[in-house]
């Protein structure tokens, strides 16, 4: 059986619905034969690993733990679902305290065991603060570390699908850029139907203000019809994020990831991006002045969240986030 790679890859949280997942699908993609199972709960990540066995995928090098230490020794690629999930008439930013907490603790075991990770995922919510928080207490490097943002832009495309009648491919250039939660922007001046601008296509207003909310409320849908939050879209996305970190196929959805230029400074946010084997890079957004001012609102939010937990003592402020990473100077 041949791999992409045969560096560790290590899934923090693994034994929840997220993490299973995302250890079926590097497998059954061929990512790596060295996979560690990591979580605090024994029984669960145990079972996961249990079922993986089950499945008999060919070469496969299956370790699971419950200790810090030897999940992240040696860890050359991670992806962490590591923080609670969302419920039903919740949003991200109320997960915003406990689960930034989670991702300071997995910022500090990586700069402990493993500071020459190669690229690192993070997807449990609000993951825009999450992942700044980790990158921050991490010492990594910004093209290092990114956080998922693509299932905004995914059920932007399949609401615009839905909504013109054409297969969900046939949409082209769907993306929502900024913070991944109520306060999103989202951009359609540049979408594509089957080739031809989505101006060309009759959408009323009021189809359009359906076609946001459902891409804005996207989770919170999937919770009110499974009764849990979504498991297998993040999973297998970030599972494509990890594969073009191993230098597999480029993913070009927008991706999370720590913006510091002119205009938005000191914020981990949506992008348009291309992760590779090189790490996360970003290009400028462009879109009319409507969704650029939706963009600064954004951005807005993102600042109001990361001081909140500035204030909360979970990472230092902006001046001295130099102090642990040098990399943020």
């Amino acid at each position: 059986m041949k791999f992409l790679t045969d560096e560790k890859l290590v899934i923090v949280g693994a034994g929840g619905m997220i993490g299973s997942n995302m250890a079926q699908t590097a497998l059954m993609l061929n990512l790596t034969p060295n996979i560690c199972l990591y979580d605090i709960y024994g029984p669960g990540v145990h079972g996961v690993a249990e079922e993986m066995a089950h499945c008999a995928f060919e070469g496969a090098n299956i370790t699971w733990t419950t200790d810090p230490e030897e999940a992240f020794t040696n860890a050359k690629y991670i992806i962490s679902s590591g923080g609670a999930p969302r419920k039903e008439g919740m949003t991200r930013e109320d997960l915003l305290k406990g689960n930034c907490q989670i991702a300071a603790e997995f910022g500090d075991n990586i700069k402990k065991y493993c500071p020459d990770v190669k690229h690192v995922v993070v997807i449990f919510n609000p993951a825009d603060v999450t992942a700044l928080t980790a990158l921050i207490r991490s010492g990594l490097k910004p093209n290092q570390l990114t956080s998922l943002a693509a299932l905004d832009s995914t059920r932007l495309q399949q609401a615009i699908a839905e909504a013109v009648g054409v297969p969900q491919y046939k949409v082209e250039g769907a993306r929502t850029y900024g913070g991944h939660g109520e306060a999103m922007a989202v951009f359609a001046s540049k979408i594509t139907v089957d080739g031809k601008p989505l101006s060309e296509y009759e959408i009323s207003d009021e189809k359009w203000a359906e076609i946001k909310h459902n891409t804005i409320q996207g989770g919170s849908r999937i919770i009110k019809l499974r009764g849990r939050s979504s498991f297998q879209s993040p999973a297998y996305q970030s599972v494509k994020m990890i594969e073009a970190a191993m230098g597999g196929a480029e993913f070009h959805w927008p991706a999370g990831c720590y913006v510091n230029n002119e205009k938005y400074k000191n914020v981990l946010m949506a992008m348009p991006t291309v992760m590779d084997a090189t790490g996360v890079h970003f290009g400028e957004v462009t879109g009319t002045a409507e969704e650029m001012a939706a963009l600064d609102a954004s951005y807005a939010h993102l600042q109001v969240m990361r001081d909140e937990i500035i204030e909360l003592g979970i990472i230092p402020a902006v001046s001295e986030w130099g102090t642990i990473n040098p990399n943020l100077v």
